[in-house]
């Protein structure tokens, strides 16, 4: 499948990567692919992003996958969710980090293993979400008729799962339908 992968869904692959080994995290999640979604320029899905209006909002974003991870992944949606049950997610976090310390809910990273670049060390494998979200991206090639998988597939496959970073992306109007609307040429929309 990678051998289809385009230079730009290589790049968020690398990136995430990257993003996952800063963070400490042990695994790469689709956290990390949408951060480095957001470091590309000037391909089909920063384009997208920038169409759509989503790039202007990256601080907000970056700050609400924090605050979803300290929760243990509850996305805003679950939280709001819950809260319509009684239940306060901040006051179990709250509680949970008074006895356990700051972050206890977040995964725990992993064991680590050789990054084969320079020596450093890596982040495991890809989280099951991650997994599903390459999957995925090369199921929307095929949709679109597309030969290749570019970071624009990977963008939509986001856009398509259930979890934190879908919510996300859906809370600020990102979705599959604003995603490929935003990937037409301007001139094929006019006829």
């Amino acid at each position: 499948m990678f051998e289809r992968f385009t230079d730009d869904a290589r790049a968020v692959v690398r990136g995430a990567a990257g993003h996952a080994r800063r963070a400490e995290a042990g695994e790469v999640g689709e956290e990390h692919m949408l951060a480095a979604l957001l470091d590309g320029q000037g391909t089909p899905a920063a384009v997208a992003l920038a169409t759509i209006g989503f790039v202007a909002h990256r601080d907000e974003v970056m700050e609400a996958l924090a605050r979803a991870r300290r929760r243990g992944g509850v996305s805003s949606a679950d939280q709001a969710a819950l809260a319509d049950l009684g239940i306060d997610v901040d006051e179990i976090v709250a509680r949970v980090e008074q006895v356990h310390g700051e972050g206890a809910l977040a995964m725990a990273p992993r064991r680590r293993r050789a990054w084969p670049f320079g020596g450093r060390s890596a982040p495991g494998p890809f989280t099951e979400g991650a997994k599903r979200v390459l999957e995925k991206s090369l199921r929307e090639a095929l949709e679109r008729g597309d030969k290749h998988i570019g970071d624009e597939h990977v963008l939509l496959a986001l856009t398509s799962g259930p979890g934190v970073v879908a919510d996300l992306l859906a809370e600020y109007g990102v979705t599959r339908v604003s995603v490929l609307r935003a990937l037409v040429p301007p001139a094929a929309q006019a006829g």
